[in-house]
């Protein structure tokens, strides 16, 4: 039997999400067989060292490590932008590149990635534009590479129950509903502050494509038109930004989503955010109800100090998108359906290029593209060809929020 191929990453990016979920996933799977080493590319070493030192990850993946680019003794002020193409360039074939930037930024990391020869998993929303989702599409399979997009919602059990019994027609048919995600108000202050301006992008582009790409994952219903209402106000830099968005989509049964999302969750409040979903569901005289609490799910703790989520004593201490615990092995292991996400995408291209090793150059290229014709048919995992309804919905919220939510419809293709 031949041996089996664990996947080099890199990570492009080093903020947030590296820090809460992808790096800890990532040091999981390089345990587990499926990663075997992990580059990490910043705009400067300031974000890797701090990655690097992270006591909590020293504790829980004991051992383990990255390599930085650029190096941890770097200059803190000095830049480097396109250091990521550099060590992209460098990368055997048929690995995973790992895109963790701004919203604005990732069609060309997405690009430069599947044109050297790379898998991708990014972050949400793929890209801000559907053409470029298309294009990114039709490069994927011309190249037999997979891309996987961070919709890490897809993963929450809830969501795999709702899909499951809508699909048997247990709701009824979705007719109204409304879902909100407001995070915490100390994103003000973080790096938030230099890309999160309002000519970019807003918190439903950033936020609400969560739940819009939930309810089409639960419902199978497309979106057909979104007005978008934005607050603005500026960043302690002085950065003007869309800080609150309201949002209305319609489904093309005619049914009815309000999506609130801002950054704004008092830092003080129990939890680091605010988030749910209530969905109405019309059928044989008679309605169907889906409501999903993801705000307070049934634990909280009250802390010696102020330690939890946001920096308050008492909280809300949600298991279930990502958390580090016991395990039978060394260290903590991370559990939750943010990390079985990333696990799950890594799953599907680790198995994808297992498959088509050792093959020829056109039979590897066939098995492939048969993998990712799978994966994409399954709707589990979004990819471009199963989740581009979102960069349909982020083009048209984009033009309504700057059109003072003028309503902007949405045209599929016969």
């Amino acid at each position: 039997m031949a041996t089996e191929v664990s996947l080099d990453v890199t990570i492009v990016g080093g903020g947030m999400i590296t820090f809460d979920l992808l790096l800890p996933s990532l040091y999981h799977l390089e345990r587990t067989g499926l990663v075997r080493r992990i580059n990490i590319c910043a705009l400067n070493s300031a974000p890797l060292k701090a990655l690097a030192e992270n006591p909590e990850f020293r504790d829980a993946f004991p051992g383990q490590s990255f390599t930085p680019y650029p190096s941890l003794d770097a200059p803190a002020d000095a830049q480097f932008p396109d250091l990521y193409k550099e060590v992209i360039a460098a990368m055997a074939p048929g690995n995973m590149v790992v895109v963790a930037m701004p919203d604005n930024l990732h069609y060309a990391v997405v690009k430069y990635a599947l044109e050297h020869d790379q898998n991708v998993l990014c972050v949400k929303p793929l890209v801000l534009k559907h053409e470029q989702a298309v294009e990114i599409e039709k490069l994927a399979l011309e190249k037999g590479r997979f891309v996987g997009v961070e919709y890490h919602k897809r993963f929450d059990r809830r969501s795999l129950v709702a899909r499951r019994n809508y699909s048997l027609g247990q709701f009824g048919s979705f007719v109204m509903g409304e879902a909100k995600l407001i995070e915490p108000y100390s994103y003000r202050h973080s790096n938030f502050q230099n890309w999160f301006t309002s000519d970019r992008t807003d918190p439903f582009t950033y936020i609400g494509c969560h739940y819009v790409d939930l309810v089409y994952f639960i419902t199978g219903l497309k979106p057909v038109e979104v007005s978008l209402k934005g607050v603005k106000g500026k960043f302690p830099n002085g950065n003007e930004a869309y800080l609150w968005s309201h949002g209305r989509v319609t489904w093309e049964n005619g049914a009815l989503l309000s999506v609130i999302n801002g950054l704004g969750y008092p830092d003080a409040a129990a939890g680091s955010n605010d988030q749910g979903m209530i969905l109405y569901c019309e059928g044989n005289d008679q309605t169907g109800l889906i409501y999903h609490d993801d705000h307070q799910r049934g634990v909280a703790y009250s802390y010696l100090e102020n330690i939890g989520p946001g920096g308050s004593k008492y909280n809300y201490v949600s298991p279930d998108f990502y958390r580090l615990v016991p395990w039978e092995g060394p260290g903590y292991k991370p559990i939750g359906y943010g990390f079985e996400s990333v696990a799950g995408i890594t799953s599907a291209i680790h198995r994808m290029e297992n498959e088509a090793a050792g093959l020829g150059p056109v039979p590897a290229l066939v098995k492939r593209r048969e993998v990712i014709h799978e994966v994409d048919a399954q709707g589990l995992i979004a990819t471009p060809a199963n989740s581009s309804i979102n960069e349909l919905v982020v083009e048209a919220a984009r033009a309504s929020i700057l059109a003072d939510a003028k309503p902007m419809r949405i045209k599929y293709s016969a």
